[in-house]
């Protein structure tokens, strides 16, 4: 509503201006109410938003007691120069309405200027000292020519378009500090500052050569600057953060200016141009000069440090892969340059064993920690024999300046770095050497071959470790149980078979015969009464049977290495159609190795002698899998054990390996 009726008040002094009328009624109607109605307006609008919003208000009480005691002024003026006296007191109002301006304005730009990079402030003075010296040149220098009255009135006329100059600079400041993408509020300010200024030197020409009519457009000049100042008030206030920004402003616009002031010296070769002008327009490319050089070494700067991040790993500090493929570029190179081959050096991979389980139980704030800690022991260790590297992850790599081997006492040392242990967590590291250029003629061969290497001795550990475990329980479940033996390994021999068939790597053949040499492990929990009754059990004794897979599952996850194991071991009793225990899974969600014991255990069962039952003739054990494939058993599982059983059939006289042989045979093979 305010917004419209300044609209409309601005409008009808624009066409009084344009159309004048003149008369007495319409001088004091338009050219005295509405003219000070609008001054008065902003400076209401100003003051309003100060007692209504605190954020920034003393900035906004001081541009309102700027615009009220320069309308202050205007009524004064109106008056003396009604009574044909000499309106003193008016020139007072006017300059007092500078220093508050000038005050209002610092205190807008000062808020956030925490977020204004310094060359921000230079963009600002180097648009002040440009607009300085046209003003000199195209504005006050003609009207000091053109000046037909008392030098005192000449340079009283000229303090005003001097001081807009200087609220004209704090504005381009402003715009420079919001990288020349400023919000409402200063577009708003700027705006009515630039008609302010042109009203000032307008009316300084005018009135020193003699020629100013107070009818003239000139006039709405000024309360249409103020109301822009009003509506200022008003606008949302959203500084930019351009602390970092180096784009469009850090270049276009202090280069814009330069022009500026470079097309003002060069006319100033055809023409006259006042010293003042040609001084302020040299500042002006000097200080761009700076700048330009500033900007320059900020750029720089800026280089070197995004050169150093991006060759860095940001945990640890260690050269990361970038620098590593760099250094190994650079060392193959040198290398293969050596003719006479004298100059060789080593790459050692290394995966951290054990640190998943320490980052799952202590948290990654812990992991972190302990990956940094490793990280500078690895540093130190290689100190004087080439550099460490951390890959991401819990990879690392060592460069070393000399061939290497495994048992060499630097290879141990960093293994030895990387090895941590405490209560209930123990971390190690495999790895694998590449000499180069004996072995590797390129950075990426090296990197792959020492790779392959590091994760061929992890699983030969991994195995290691899982084959003792899974001898000392079978072990023991032989000692308590030596009638299963024969079952034991027959559904192990059996489910190698199956799960080659089904296309499983070596690692997940390896498990599948493990769970299947180890499904009744639990059983060593139930008591003998239970597990030998002639007779069939009750509903108690079946719940407490059921429990042999959950026992075995606690029994293997004690190891590490025997996890994936025990969570074979745990549904290998689970029914496709949800029907097994202890988890009641459905089709899939049962581990795939848990479906390939299952229907092979079914089928050793089947096939077997046992005290309680006769053997079933291999053609029907091999009916009731198919008849049961979609409720008991995984049809997949199903169609593949019938596809090995067959190929078996057609071979009988063909030696069968142990399960454990077939496994390890796998595993090595891959």
């Amino acid at each position: 509503m305010l917004a419209a009726l300044t609209t409309i008040g601005i409008g009808l002094l624009l066409a009084y201006a344009l159309i004048d009328v003149g008369g007495r009624v319409s001088d004091a109607l338009i050219d005295d109410g509405i003219y000070l109605a609008l001054e008065l307006g902003g400076a209401i609008a100003c003051l309003v938003r100060a007692v209504l919003v605190r954020d920034r208000r003393p900035a906004w009480i001081c541009i309102g007691l700027a615009i009220l005691v320069y309308a202050l002024g205007d009524a004064v003026w109106g008056i003396a120069t009604g009574r044909g006296a000499t309106p003193w007191g008016a020139d007072a109002a006017y300059l007092l309405f500078y220093p508050l301006c000038l005050a209002g304005l610092a205190l807008l730009l000062a808020d956030g200027r925490d977020r204004v990079a310094t060359r921000l402030w230079i963009d600002g003075l180097i648009g002040g000292l440009v607009v300085g010296a046209y003003a000199v040149a195209f504005a006050y220098e003609p009207i000091v020519t053109a000046s037909t009255t008392s030098s005192t009135q000449t340079a009283l006329h000229l303090a005003y378009p001097l001081a807009d100059l200087v609220l004209v600079g704090i504005v381009l400041t402003a715009f420079a500090s919001q990288a020349w993408r400023p919000g409402g509020v200063w577009v708003l300010l700027g705006l009515g500052m630039t008609i302010f200024t042109v009203a000032d030197t307008l009316f300084a020409y005018q009135t020193s050569a003699g020629i100013f009519d107070d009818d003239s457009i000139v006039s709405a000049l000024w309360p249409t600057a103020l109301v822009l100042w009003g509506w200022a008030a008003w606008q949302p206030w959203r500084p930019r953060r351009a602390d970092s920004s180096f784009g469009f402003q850090a270049f276009v616009m202090p280069s814009v200016f330069a022009g500026f002031a470079v097309a003002l010296l060069c006319y100033g070769q055809f023409a006259d141009v006042a010293t003042a002008a040609v001084l302020l327009a040299t500042g002006a490319l000097v200080v761009a000069t700076l700048r330009a050089g500033w900007t320059f070494m900020e750029y720089t700067r800026l280089l070197r440090t995004t050169r150093a991040e991006a060759m860095t790993d940001g945990l640890t500090g260690l050269p990361n892969r970038r620098r590593l493929m760099h250094d190994l570029e650079r060392a193959v190179a040198l290398c293969l340059a050596d003719a006479r081959g004298r100059h060789r050096q080593t790459l050692a991979f290394f995966d951290l064993d054990g640190f998943k389980g320490y980052n799952d139980g202590f948290g990654h704030a812990a992991g972190d920690m302990l990956l940094d800690r490793l990280a500078g022991r690895l540093a130190e260790v290689v100190v004087g024999h080439g550099r460490a590297y951390r890959l991401g992850g819990d990879e690392f790599c060592i460069l070393l300046d000399e061939a290497a081997r495994p048992d060499d006492a630097i290879v141990q040392a960093a293994v030895d770095a990387l090895r941590e242990q405490g209560e209930g967590f123990r971390v190690g590291a495999s790895y694998g050497l590449v000499e180069i250029p004996a072995e590797a003629e390129s950075a990426t061969h090296a990197l792959q071959l020492a790779d392959q290497r590091m994760y061929a001795a992890k699983d030969d550990s991994r195995q290691s470790s899982r084959r003792q475990t899974s001898d000392v329980l079978l072990q023991v479940l032989r000692e308590r149980e030596p009638e299963l033996r024969d079952h034991l390994e027959g559904v192990a021999a059996l489910v190698v078979g199956v799960a080659r068939r089904m296309g499983l790597s070596a690692e997940q053949v390896d498990e599948v015969a493990r769970a299947a040499e180890l499904h009744d492990i639990g059983k060593i929990a139930i008591p003998d009464a239970i597990l030998h009754k002639p007779g069939p059990l009750d509903a108690d004794e079946w719940r407490l049977m059921r429990e042999h897979t959950v026992v075995g599952d606690r029994i293997l996850g004690a190891a590490p290495a025997m996890r994936p194991v025990a969570a074979i071991v745990r549904s290998s009793h689970e029914r496709y159609d949800g029907g097994g225990y202890p988890d009641g899974l459905v089709g899939e969600r049962i581990p795939l190795g848990a479906r390939i014991v299952a229907v092979c255990d079914a089928f050793d069962a089947m096939t077997s002698e046992r005290p309680y039952k006769g053997r079933v003739l291999r053609a029907d054990a091999l009916a009731e899998l198919r008849r049961c494939a979609g409720s008991q058993f995984d049809p997949v599982v199903v169609e593949a054990f019938c596809a090995v059983a067959a190929e078996a059939e057609r071979a009988p006289d063909a030696q069968t390996p142990s399960a454990a042989e077939q496994a390890a045979d796998g595993v090595s093979s891959s």
